[in-house]
């Protein structure tokens, strides 16, 4: 592993950061606050291929690997455009199907995640089964050549904008360790309805509580093996911890750039604020915790593509637990650093805290993280 990030892979970055530049801050909260979708950045992202990067060459994608979107996950981040959807859509969906669908499947629906022409939603937490999957109660039971599918999901993204949602379930008749089942359920089937959840977040992408009532599905909707296993399901979960820290990086360097613009122009003393020890010392220790973070990200997703998934597996949740806690820093600080300003809207600081608190929670909750750590890279006993 080079600690130097390739040509190809840094001019990617700059391609994508001027895209995201084009939009900017402002097209997205605008978006955000009247309810609207990103739907003209994410066409013109699948134009140019960016959304695609990660898709193998003969279904029309780019042929790279998953750093390569989390490259493209963090600059439009930066940029002031985190598109939640990267982390589901072409990051799980698009991963899990490469790697365990069928040829048809992967001819359907490949070529379309390469060039943003469709969105797939994910479905794995259960109101009573959060961070605790074994106690998932979603089923799919056998009915003929086909499935029904029954039960219920909570905090699922993008559901209203997505044509599909690849929904993780248990066999009707399966008991013990979860041994999932994943399934694509078209967003119009008959059975399946959702309802949004309130929440305080400024996004565009809105959270559903989804309801599955005998939805039938014909056979070919299965991705992978009835009863596959866990690690089919962890080839998507291990680019969703990736590309969630990738945008956590994003975050973290879009609200240290005005942090450190506002510094240098501010004057109070006669000298700039960022002059002062006071200021300057803080935003350059979130510096310091950010590239850190970012450092384990690229470990994390050199690992996934050279197929060392246990070793993916602890990189990706370093990753996530280090960038999450580093965005927060640099958020805060830069809030710190406005005074009063970091609260308005006219800086758009204060609007970004409320997201990166949320990456101590989700994708996966930093307390599972040290679970994961103090077991498997410590070898402690289990707690849970």
């Amino acid at each position: 592993m080079s600690f130097v990030e390739t040509e190809e892979r840094r001019a990617l970055r700059a391609a994508v950061a001027e895209l995201g530049a084009k939009y900017g801050p402002s097209y997205y909260v605008e978006k955000a606050r009247s309810g609207l979708k990103t739907d003209e950045l994410w066409a013109e992202a699948g134009r140019l291929g960016y959304l695609g990067v990660n898709v193998p060459e003969e279904y029309g994608g780019g042929g790279g690997g998953i750093g390569d979107l989390a490259a493209v996950c963090e600059e439009l981040a930066a940029a002031g455009c985190p598109l939640l959807l990267m982390v589901v859509s072409p990051a799980i969906c698009a991963t899990i199907i490469a790697r365990s669908g069928t040829e048809e499947q992967k001819k359907h629906w490949l070529p379309r995640f390469a060039d943003g022409s469709v969105k797939m939603a994910f479905a794995i937490t259960e109101p009573d089964a959060g961070s605790n999957s074994h106690k998932i109660t979603t089923t799919a039971r056998r009915d003929g050549d086909g499935w029904i599918l029954n039960g219920q999901k909570t905090f699922i993204s993008g559901v209203d904008e997505a044509d599909a949602v690849l929904f993780v379930a248990r066999s009707a008749d399966q008991q013990g360790n979860l041994r999932p089942s994943l399934l694509i359920v078209p967003t119009d089937a008959p059975g399946f309805t959702y309802t949004p959840i309130d929440m305080e977040i400024v996004s565009p992408e809105k959270q559903f509580v989804c309801h599955l009532d005998d939805v039938r599905l014909p056979y070919e909707a299965l991705v992978g093996d009835e009863d596959g296993g866990l690690l089919q399901l962890f080839a998507g979960l291990n680019p969703e911890r990736i590309m969630a820290a990738a945008m956590g990086a994003g975050i973290g360097r879009l609200a240290l750039g005005k942090a450190t613009a506002y510094a240098r122009d501010r004057q109070v003393f006669k000298t700039p604020i960022g002059a002062h020890q006071g200021l300057a010392h803080p935003l350059a220790a979130a510096k310091i915790e950010l590239e850190l973070a970012r450092l384990m990200g690229q470990k994390a997703a050199w690992l996934y593509d050279e197929g060392d998934d246990a070793g993916a597996g602890e990189a990706a949740n370093m990753a996530k637990y280090a960038t999450a806690e580093a965005a927060i820093h640099c958020v805060d600080q830069a809030i710190q650093t406005h005074g009063g300003n970091g609260l308005t809207t006219e800086y758009g600081v204060g609007m970004l805290a409320g997201v990166v608190r949320l990456m101590r929670i989700a994708p996966v909750s930093r307390e599972m993280i040290l679970n994961f750590v103090a077991q498997h890279s410590l070898g402690l006993p289990k707690s849970y």
